[in-house]
C-alpha cells in the first residue's frame, strides 16, 4: 500500500472511529471500526494496514491504543503482523459453521470444528425464575433456577453471549456446574433430546456488543432454543446472541416425498 493509499485508508476511520461520549475503551472501538472496513470489503485480503504514524495523527489515540486494538484483531485472526512489514489483512476470515440438525453444545461444536473453547461467566447463580422462565421449564410455583450467563469464545475470540436456564433441581448446587452444561446435564443423566430453536436476525444490544467486541447495532442472529428429555420434560430454555460476522448455520434441505417423481 502507497503512502497516499494508506492516508487515504487512515480517512476512511479517522473521523468516526472513537466517540468520546460512548464508554467503550477506545481500543476496542478503533478495533470495531477496523474490523467493519474489513468485513465490508472497504480493506481487501492482503493490504497493509497504514503505519503506526498514519493511524496516530488520523485518530489522534495514542500508539499504546493502536497496538491493543491491532492485537485484539490479531487474536480474531482478521489480521496478521509480519515482523519487518507490518500488518496486514488476513486471508482467511474464518466463519464458524454450526448445522442445524443436530442437538450438541457449544463446547462440542467448537472442539469438533478443530477450535478450542471457552467461557467467561457473566453470572452463574440460583434465582427466582421469571414468569417466562417458569412457563418454558413448566416449573411448579417456588421451585427455582440456575440461570447460566456466559461469554462463549473459539480461540480465545468471543463469539456469542448465552443465557441458559435450567431447573436449580438438577444440581446440588453453583460449584457442581462446570463450563460445559450439556456435559454437567449427562452427568446428571438429563442430556435433552430433542430442541426447538427458533432464531432470527437482530441489530446487537449495548450490552452484547461490548461483550463481544463489536459495535452495538450491527448485524447478530439471535435463538431461543428450548430442549427436552426423551420423557418430554423440558429441561433447558437459552437465549443467545450470535456474532453475525463470524457464525454460519447450515441445513441440509431434501425435497418432501410428494415433489419426487414416482
Amino acid at each position: 500500500m502507497t503512502d497516499n493509499m494508506a492516508g487515504e485508508s487512515a480517512l476512511l476511520f479517522g473521523s468516526e472511529a472513537i466517540d468520546e461520549t460512548n464508554p467503550t475503551p477506545r481500543y476496542i472501538q478503533l478495533a470495531n471500526r477496523i474490523r467493519s472496513l474489513i468485513l465490508d470489503g472497504s480493506w481487501k485480503a492482503g493490504d497493509a494496514l497504514p503505519s503506526e504514524r498514519t493511524m496516530v495523527s488520523a485518530t489522534n489515540l495514542s500508539r499504546v491504543t493502536i497496538r491493543k486494538a491491532l492485537e485484539l484483531l490479531v487474536q480474531e485472526e482478521l489480521l496478521q503482523q509480519r515482523h519487518g512489514s507490518g500488518t496486514y489483512v488476513n486471508d482467511n476470515v474464518e466463519r464458524i459453521e454450526q448445522s442445524l440438525g443436530v442437538l450438541t453444545g457449544f463446547s462440542e461444536d467448537m472442539v469438533s470444528l478443530g477450535h478450542v473453547p471457552s467461557v467467561r461467566w457473566i453470572e452463574r447463580v440460583i434465582a427466582v425464575p421469571s414468569s417466562t422462565e417458569t412457563m418454558m421449564l413448566g416449573l411448579s410455583p417456588g421451585e427455582k433456577v440456575l440461570r447460566l450467563h456466559r461469554l462463549r469464545l473459539a480461540d480465545g475470540v468471543p463469539l456469542a453471549v448465552e443465557m441458559a436456564v435450567v431447573p436449580a433441581s438438577l444440581f446440588p448446587s453453583v460449584e457442581h456446574m462446570g463450563d460445559s452444561l450439556y456435559e454437567a446435564l449427562a452427568k446428571a443423566d438429563m442430556l435433552p433430546e430433542k430442541a426447538l430453536q427458533r432464531m432470527h436476525a437482530c441489530s446487537l444490544p449495548p450490552f452484547e456488543a461490548e461483550l463481544l467486541c463489536t459495535d452495538a447495532g450491527v448485524p447478530a442472529l439471535y435463538i431461543e432454543r428450548v430442549s427436552r428429555i426423551k420423557s418430554g420434560r423440558t429441561i433447558e430454555f437459552t437465549r443467545s446472541y450470535y456474532r453475525g460476522d463470524r457464525y454460519d448455520f447450515v441445513a441440509e434441505l431434501t425435497l418432501p416425498a410428494r415433489g419426487r417423481e414416482p
